[in-house]
């Protein structure tokens, strides 16, 4: 039996800001980061397990504090017990009887969890020498549903209804799996919508995004209402009447004002309106929904917990479902969530508009498609063309759809030459330059290629 020797934790960050990749209403000058931990075991195989918080910048250091906090739940624990039960690994990490008094289930150190969960899972698709959405695809029914903690979900989605659902599903596995293999997941794109970028590069990249496949890009609003019609109507000029736009306000407006601001960009086709308020707030989301249908509200990277969703749900706030890989507690919770929204009938369009996201989150949408939902119908996990190259394996895009990995692990391994580049403060991209935390990013000489 083996062991886990060491779990190492990492703050890397990539200087995003310095040309406004990733900026918008709320969050204008982004350095894409990742609190990132490593499970090394003691085992002959070698193999190490890599997961990772998303973050965008300052305050990454908080993240790395609570995976070191962690650190003395894992170093030294047998590493067959951990992977053999997931669900009661996942149990034991969020209700530690400590540790989940800084949530409880929220926040930082919910988050710090996630990570090492999903390393864990990173490690045991690998040793299974499967991709993470095949592992998962292949498990029964009842094995997946021991992954999931029911408790305070039973008044929305109970064990008994969760194994109908995954049963349910079961007959089309094999013939979902072969047409996921043959065509691939849909994806959309918001490479062209963030703030920062002047209009010229705006128009480029939205008739890029259609020239490389894209049946729906995205754009950043919420800073100033003319602007961004002004922006939307360049957008669909770029890219015609036959490809959908989403706008993202991530959290910008209060209620009233967002159905105001939704009203005034005089667009009644718009796919979805992300984030429109607090994600918190889940009955002003249900206010803005009713409000502005028939246009849906979609939302979800920054709800904290399966509750959250839940909640959401219940109250009819969203209408598309955007779940993070990296912001719950892991796999785990996110395979709640997808439960969730399959008991509902919402269809889910994850959040991966940063680091790594998009090579985590593709595993949680295929295995949605192959064994919860059985559906990628209006359904899309977002592309970022940023950073994908410092991962071991890195997304592929094809047509405007994310190929099915078939490398075993998660995707959440970074490559090595790119944890020690961009380490802060020390890497080389960082090194010899004068940014501190507490220097204004905007402004800076020219950027390290990234």
């Amino acid at each position: 039996m083996s062991t886990i020797a060491s779990a190492e934790s990492l703050d890397i960050r990539f200087p995003t800001s310095r040309t406004h990749d990733g900026s918008d209403a709320m969050n204008p000058d982004p350095d894409y980061s990742a609190a990132y931990v490593v499970l090394e075991t003691d085992a002959a195989d070698g193999l190490s397990g890599h997961g990772f918080v998303f973050t965008i910048g300052r305050g990454n250091e908080v993240v790395r504090a609570a995976l070191e906090a962690l650190r003395p739940l894992l170093v030294g624990q047998p590493v067959e017990p951990l992977l053999d039960d997931m669900g009661g690994t996942w149990r034991r990490l969020v209700h530690d009887s400590q540790l989940r008094w800084l949530g409880p289930e929220k926040g930082v150190m919910h988050m710090a969890i996630g990570a090492v969960v999903n390393a864990l899972w990173d490690l045991k698709a690998k040793r299974a020498g499967l991709p993470l959405w095949q592992l998962l695809a292949g498990m029964a029914p009842e094995e997946l549903v021991d992954l999931v903690d029911f408790r305070y979900l039973t008044d929305a989605l109970t064990r008994e209804e969760a194994l109908e659902l995954l049963r349910r599903a079961e007959p089309g596995r094999a013939e979902r799996q072969e047409q996921l293999l043959r065509d691939g997941y849909p994806a959309y794109t918001t490479t062209p919508g963030w703030l920062g970028y002047d209009d010229e590069k705006l128009r480029r990249l939205c008739e890029e995004a259609v020239a490389d496949g894209f049946t729906q890009i995205k754009l950043k609003v919420g800073t100033d209402l003319a602007d961004d019609v002004r922006r939307l109507r360049i957008a669909r000029d770029a890219v015609g009447p036959d490809v959908a736009i989403a706008v993202d306000a991530n959290q910008r407006w209060d209620v009233q004002e967002a159905v105001d601001w939704i009203r005034g960009l005089g667009d009644e086709h718009l796919a979805w309106v992300e984030e429109p308020t607090s994600p918190d707030d889940v009955l002003g989301h249900a206010a803005i929904a009713r409000a502005i249908a028939p246009i849906p509200v979609a939302t979800g990277e920054h709800a904290a917990n399966r509750v959250i969703f839940k909640q959401m749900l219940q109250a009819g706030s969203l209408e598309v479902l955007q779940l993070d890989a990296t912001r719950v507690a892991g796999v785990n919770e996110n395979i709640a969530i997808l439960l969730l929204a399959a008991k509902f009938g919402v269809r889910v369009c994850p959040h991966a508009g940063g680091v790594g996201l998009c090579e985590a989150v593709q595993h949680l949408s295929m295995f949605d498609l192959v064994s919860v939902s059985g559906s990628a119908d209006g359904r899309f996990v977002e592309y970022v063309d940023h950073l994908h190259e410092h991962f071991v394996t890195p997304t592929v895009l094809d047509g405007g759809r994310y190929r099915a990995p078939l490398a075993p692990g998660a995707g959440t391994e970074m490559r090595q030459d790119s944890r020690e580049r961009y380490a802060f403060p020390s890497g080389a991209a960082w090194s010899g330059t004068e940014r501190t935390d507490a220097t204004p990013v905007l402004g800076r000489p020219e950027p390290v290629e990234v």
